[in-house]
């Protein structure tokens, strides 16, 4: 502890980027191993919905011989489609619902009032859920063919959470800029 407290006093800047980077990459990962929990499991409950093909713009493409339909958004029907995207969207939600607080308070210590991050956070969340989905679609499709389920959902949480992550830190540490707590 001492060796942090000498570093932290010799570089304060670096000692909060390490601090607060290696919080958010911890809290991160539990967020992401969450979302695989609720990725492995929520598809089920949304079978009813059926695997028809949901999305856009839907565009055929055929890699390592699998053809597929890539979407921004959603899934084709050989890939989960509706139920599947249902699912997805759900767990990233839910897995962001809880990570915001999080981030906001304990990582980056910021204690302003929550409006205006509130919304910054679902415009950055959805163009990096549209970038991550039309690279996951492709992974969901390929990965498919060569590995089961349980274990292209893996890769599809790393991906999710690991693109986001990246980009996530760089747009918190702008949205919350560190704040002292209100009396």
């Amino acid at each position: 502890m001492n060796l942090w407290n000498s570093f932290a006093e010799k570089h304060p800047a670096a000692a909060k980027w390490v601090r607060e980077g290696g919080l958010f990459v911890i809290v991160s990962n539990l967020i992401t191993v969450f979302k695989y929990l609720l990725l492995t499991f929520l598809p089920a409950a949304f079978a009813f919905l059926g695997d028809r093909s949901f999305g856009w713009p839907g565009i055929p493409l055929t890699i390592a011989g699998e053809t597929f339909d890539w979407n921004i958004l959603g899934y084709d029907q050989a890939h989960g489609g509706l139920a599947y995207f249902t699912a997805y969207m759900i767990a990233m939600v839910i897995g962001e619902c809880i990570n915001f607080p999080i981030q906001k308070l304990f990582v980056f210590r910021n204690h302003d009032k929550p409006g205006k991050q509130i919304a910054w956070y679902i415009a950055a969340f959805i163009v990096i859920t549209c970038i991550v989905n039309s690279i996951n679609c492709i992974w969901v499709a390929v990965a498919g063919m060569f590995v089961p389920a349980w274990l292209y959902n893996i890769g599809t949480t790393v991906l999710n959470g690991g693109v986001s992550m990246v980009v996530f830190f760089f747009v918190n540490k702008i949205i919350f800029p560190e704040t002292p707590k209100a009396e």
